[in-house]
């Protein structure tokens, strides 16, 4: 005989069944924090839903001749989150391990990332599958613009905005603008953002993530009473993020004992010098081979004893596994998603000050919205007013979350994705539903 199951109460949030999926899974990692984050908001469960799921996916393929003659199909992905308090905003990465989930938790993230510094964007991001590294000039050029001309219909200063990421750089925002400007039969520059500076980027957009990241260990520190001068600060990568990171640390008195790359890293606990560390990236490609430090991997650069430790590199680095093993007073998530779900509340119970990635890393996205805003304008800032506004939406932001978080008795991640929560409900209570 066949039993009618009850249907579940249509009051409460009740978090999809495929969230379990465990950490390897990027999107329902990173949606486990927001499912816990909507009920301590009290989310009507009618808004939960449009808020856990993406406007719009996209899958395309990407057919290019290389320079062989051969033809070679890649796939692409473009994922629209959240376009309810602005156009979306996200990044492009070129890399072999790029999936759906992935571009999908990290269109999520932009979404939180812009409304936790009260920005006007929503969140988007896209990627295409491929080894960069084995392509010349012109074949990533003929892939950015068959990619750029294959999602055209969602991109626009108004609609979707691209920005640079994994493996993309300012060369190819400005292949992404110039197709864009072909196809609209007139120069848009405010259809990306990271471009190079000649063709309408701004000042301080290279080093806004980075100093976005010093900017709130700096209120950390402060904060928690401790001392900026001295305070031991290990960095786990060592591209533009970590590396600017560390530096503008150093410039405040910090001191950078520990940094690595993918070839592994170097440790010395009296200091090193990060400018050396760049020059001998630019002489040898990687870390690996600096003298007068003690290599280590990256493993254990994890769990050396500091009192900063910026994760910049990869996601998912910071596990269940390893967690227990973090001495650092302080972690600044340089990175997207480098702590999984399953390790939050064993860094919380070990009174670890997280600084989660939707706040630590939002300097790049704050600066991307100031190019937007010069581009739309046709006026220009200096760097020190860039760097000014930058300092000032940090600050603030800093505060709303570790406000959020006191208040409610959580850690600051789960308060920093109910103050976003909170500010993208809100304005879908204000617009309504079109039906």
């Amino acid at each position: 005989m066949t039993t009618t199951q009850p249907r579940p109460s249509q009051d409460v949030i009740r978090p999809d069944k495929d969230r379990f999926l465990g950490e390897e899974n990027p999107f329902e990692a990173m949606m486990s924090r927001f499912d816990y984050a909507a009920k301590r908001c009290g989310l009507d469960p009618g808004l939960y839903k449009i808020l856990r799921h993406p406007e719009r996916q996209m899958i395309v393929s990407v057919p290019i001749q290389r320079d062989t003659g051969e033809i070679e199909v890649f796939t692409g992905f473009r994922v629209i989150y959240n376009t309810s308090r602005g156009p979306a905003k996200g990044g492009i990465r070129f890399d072999m391990q790029v999936t759906l989930d992935e571009v999908k938790a990290l269109a999520a993230w932009m979404t939180w990332k812009c409304a936790v510094v009260n920005i006007p964007f929503g969140g988007s991001k896209g990627g295409v599958v491929c080894d960069p590294s084995t392509m010349s000039n012109a074949e990533l050029e003929r892939l950015t613009r068959r990619y750029t001309s294959s999602i055209i219909e969602s991109l626009g200063p108004d609609s979707d905005v691209p920005a640079p990421d994994m493996n993309t750089n300012e060369r190819v925002m400005a292949w992404v603008m110039d197709t864009y400007s072909m196809h609209k039969r007139h120069t848009v520059t405010a259809v990306v953002t990271g471009k190079p500076i000649e063709m309408g980027g701004s000042l301080g957009r290279r080093e806004a993530t980075g100093r976005g990241c010093m900017i709130v260990t700096r209120e950390a520190l402060k904060k928690l009473r401790m001392p900026v001068a001295g305070t031991r600060v290990v960095v786990q990568g060592f591209g533009n993020v970590g590396s600017i990171a560390a530096q503008l640390m150093e410039d405040q008195g910090m001191t950078i004992v520990a940094v690595s790359d993918k070839s592994g890293g170097v440790f010395n606990p009296k200091g090193l010098r990060v400018k050396d560390l760049v020059q001998h990236v630019k002489q040898h490609q990687f870390l690996k081979g600096y003298p007068g430090a003690k290599p280590v991997n990256n493993e254990e650069l994890l769990t050396l004893d500091c009192d900063v430790l910026v994760p910049a590199a990869l996601e998912n680095v910071i596990t269940h596994k390893n967690a227990g093993d973090v001495k650092a007073r302080i972690i600044c998530e340089g990175a997207n998603g480098p702590t999984a779900a399953g390790a939050d509340k064993i860094l919380n119970d070990k009174g670890i000050f997280v600084i989660p990635d939707i706040l630590a890393n939002a300097g790049g996205v704050t600066v991307s919205y100031f190019e937007w805003v010069q581009d739309r304008g046709g006026y220009f800032w200096d760097e020190e007013t860039v760097n000014q506004r930058l300092e000032r939406i940090m600050v603030r932001s800093f505060d709303e979350v570790t406000s959020m978080a006191t208040r409610h008795g959580l850690d600051n991640r789960i308060g920093a994705y109910m103050l976003a929560i909170e500010r993208v409900a809100a304005v879908h209570r204000l617009r309504g539903m079109y039906a």
